[in-house]
C-alpha cells in the first residue's frame, strides 16, 4: 500500500439502499485479478448518496470545491494476496456536481464520474433525521431520502452492514489486464435505523440498460451510516 494521502475528507450521512443481483449482470464490470464478494452467498449492489466535506487534494482545498453531495452506484470485490483477501468497491458510475472533480478522479484513477445538478438536505430532530440527496438527468429529478432515528447503533460484527460498509479497497479498471488498486481508510461508522425511505431513481438513464430492472425492484435493506474523516492514498497497479 502507498503511504502517500491523495484525498482527505469527511463523507458524511451515508445513504445505502443495497440490492441483491444476479452476479453474472456485473461480469463485464470486474477488473482484472478480482472477483465478486458475496454477503451469505448474495450478491450486492448499492445506490449510495453522501456529503462530501472538507475536501483537500495533496493537502490542498480547491476554492468551490470543498463542500458537495455524491451519488454513487456500486458493487463489492475482492482480492487475493499472499496475506490473505483485500475487500473491495467497484464503481459503476459517481454522480458529483462539480465537473472538475468528476475530471479529476476519470483521469487519475480511471473511475467513471459525470457531472450534472445535484442537491442534498438534512433534517434533525428530538427523534427523526430526515436525509436526502437528489440529481438530475435528461431533465428528471432523481432522489434518494430516508427518515432515520436521531440515535445511532454501534456497527455489528457479522452484519450486513458492516459487509457493505467495509470494504476498504478501490479497484478500477485501466485495461483489461491491468487493475488499479487504492486503500480508503475510515473507521468504523455508527448506523441510523431507517423508519421510511423513498427511492425514486430512473436507473436506465442514470446507469443503463442492464439496471432498468432497478428502477421497480425494492431494496433488500437501506440505512444510514453517519460516516467519518476518509483518507483515500495514492494508486498502484496490479
Amino acid at each position: 500500500m502507498s503511504n502517500k494521502i491523495f484525498l482527505t475528507a469527511e463523507w458524511r450521512k451515508l445513504v445505502m439502499a443495497n440490492y441483491i443481483i444476479d452476479p453474472s449482470l456485473l461480469k463485464k464490470f470486474v477488473p482484472a485479478r478480482t472477483e465478486i464478494d458475496l454477503w451469505n452467498d448474495q450478491c450486492y449492489i448499492s445506490l449510495v448518496g453522501f456529503l462530501f466535506k472538507d475536501v483537500r487534494v495533496k493537502g490542498i482545498r480547491v476554492p468551490c470545491h470543498v463542500n458537495f453531495p455524491e451519488i454513487n452506484l456500486r458493487f463489492y470485490v475482492r482480492y487475493k494476496e499472499k496475506d490473505g483477501w483485500k475487500h473491495g468497491v467497484v464503481f459503476i458510475s459517481e454522480i458529483v456536481p462539480k465537473p472538475a472533480i468528476a475530471f479529476i478522479a476519470n483521469k487519475l484513477y480511471k473511475e467513471h464520474y459525470s457531472s450534472m445538478p445535484m442537491s442534498y438536505s438534512w433534517k434533525g430532530a428530538e427523534e427523526n433525521i430526515h436525509v436526502s440527496y437528489h440529481w438530475k438527468k435528461r431533465d428528471k429529478w432523481n432522489n434518494l431520502q430516508v427518515i432515520a432515528a436521531a440515535a445511532p447503533d454501534v456497527l455489528k460484527e457479522g452484519s450486513k452492514e458492516e459487509f457493505i460498509t467495509e470494504h476498504f479497497w478501490g479497484y478500477s479498471a485501466f485495461s483489461k489486464e491491468k487493475t488499479a488498486e487504492y486503500n480508503v481508510a475510515h473507521p468504523r461508522w455508527d448506523i441510523y435505523p431507517v423508519i421510511d425511505y423513498t427511492i425514486d431513481c430512473d436507473f436506465k438513464t442514470s446507469y443503463g440498460e442492464e439496471f432498468d430492472f432497478l428502477t421497480e425492484k425494492k431494496p433488500d435493506s437501506v440505512f444510514l451510516a453517519e460516516g467519518s474523516v476518509i483518507n483515500v492514498f495514492d494508486k498502484k497497479f496490479l
